[in-house]
């Protein structure tokens, strides 16, 4: 059985913009398309309705880009352990206050047992410093954590490198 990926709305995002002429987010446009096109089908890849509400804002073209990127992926649900969890990373400060929907991601994965979640957000959940006490956080609630990571860092068994 293939491994489980939560995609973060950061994901669709980097894959369906325009390109870039910063030099970092084109890399990251870059890196992201690659492992949509050649990693992603080594996986079972979900969004949630927070992805979905998320990627649904802003630009109606873009919007639209959006969701049809994600149009046939299935939904994992949010459920009120979710909820709970995202709390509990919220008021243990793994996540910040004003981060909810961050902490919400994260517990949506780790809830449904999903191995990674994949975000480009290195701001509140791919952070070298939190992603212990995140881990921890889930673990003492009685969850298992998801590896949280990037595009670059989960690329499947198509690479030689």
């Amino acid at each position: 059985m293939p491994a489980s990926v939560y995609i973060e709305s950061s994901i669709i995002i980097y894959l369906t913009s325009r390109p870039s002429r910063d030099v970092v987010k084109a890399a990251r446009q870059a890196i992201t398309s690659d492992w949509w096109l050649n990693s992603k089908s080594q996986f079972e890849v979900y969004i949630s309705a927070l992805v979905e509400d998320e990627i649904s804002g802003g630009d109606p073209m873009a919007a639209a880009r959006r969701l049809q990127a994600v149009a046939n992926m299935p939904s994992i649900h949010i459920t009120s352990e979710a909820q709970l969890l995202a709390d509990a990373l919220v008021a243990s400060k793994a996540v910040p206050d004003n981060s909810v929907r961050d902490a919400l991601h994260i517990a949506i994965a780790a809830t449904q047992g999903i191995d990674y979640l994949l975000t480009w957000n290195f701001k509140h959940i791919n952070n070298a410093e939190t992603k212990a006490l995140i881990a921890r956080v889930i673990e003492a609630e009685g969850w298992m954590s998801p590896i949280l990571c990037s595009p670059e860092e989960l690329r499947g068994n198509d690479y030689d490198e």
